[in-house]
């Protein structure tokens, strides 16, 4: 089964299009909870045990294991092993680099890691980006729009009458298949995600920027236009209560996105 394949069959079976970003930080980690690396994958496992009958996706973001080193990655992996396997898993890398470097990320993600997506950056160019679509059976998220106010630095760009995004799309597009190929855009840049949904309108669209950093959720939904979607939500869940009451809290808030991204 492919991760596309893989990602249609846990939506329709969890009726969402949620991902929830298990990216912890340790200072934030709620009151039960040890500051501490054994407490991230406390954490996280009372997360995903709260949470993966509401989702059909979890994003692990590495910055936030590697800052921690050989024992950050440990948790990383630990984290890896409860996740339900039907369940789509996301490398939040935003890799790409030149020949054989390119390769290495790849397989790490894709063959040591057994991600079932990632996350890569176009930067660089198409020979940077075909090590991690070689791997026909995987899911890559390319950065077209990010939900960082710096997104229009470069990403906007007017190059005669295309922006970059634009046409970084295009020669994705041209080049990938539906199944190979999915696309970051922020929920903060809603009429470019409106483009980009009328230009590829059959593939998976991963969206960032929703709770914490302002996305509107419903206007987003409603330019999808109920195509392929998920929706990535990290810190208004997993930090929705630093009390002894935090379970509860990031219940209500699993439940809340649940509702909203219902497929059905």
């Amino acid at each position: 089964m492919t991760s596309f394949e893989k990602l249609n069959k846990i939506q329709l079976k969890n009726n969402t299009r949620l991902c929830v970003g298990l990216d912890p930080q340790m200072e934030k980690l709620p009151k039960p909870i040890p500051k501490n690396i054994e407490g991230i994958f406390e954490f996280n496992k009372i997360i995903v045990e709260l949470t993966s009958k509401f989702v059909s996706a979890y994003k692990l973001n590495f910055a936030f294991y590697e800052q921690f080193g050989s024992r950050g990655i440990e948790i990383l992996e630990k984290t890896l092993e409860i996740i339900p396997e039907s369940t789509i898993t996301i490398a939040d890398v935003k890799r790409a680099d030149i020949g054989n470097t390119s390769k290495a990320y790849a397989r790490a993600i894709y063959e040591h890691f057994k991600f079932d997506c990632a996350t890569v950056n176009p930067f660089l160019g198409m020979d940077s980006l075909e090590p991690f679509f070689d791997y026909k059976n995987r899911l890559n998220f390319v950065l077209i729009v990010t939900s960082n106010a710096g997104s229009s630095d470069f990403q906007k760009l007017k190059i005669d009458k295309k922006y970059l995004y634009e046409i970084i799309l295009d020669k994705l597009l041209s080049n990938f298949s539906v199944q190979n190929l999915g696309l970051v855009v922020g929920a903060t840049s809603e009429n470019e995600f409106q483009k980009v949904r009328e230009i590829a309108s059959e593939n998976f669209i991963l969206v960032p920027g929703i709770g914490a950093q302002g996305g509107n959720l419903q206007n987003i939904l409603e330019k999808n236009r109920n195509q392929n979607l998920l929706v990535n939500v990290g810190r208004d869940i997993i930090f929705a209560s630093q009390d002894e009451n935090f379970q509860d809290k990031i219940f209500q808030r699993t439940s809340y996105y649940y509702e909203k991204l219902k497929i059905f």
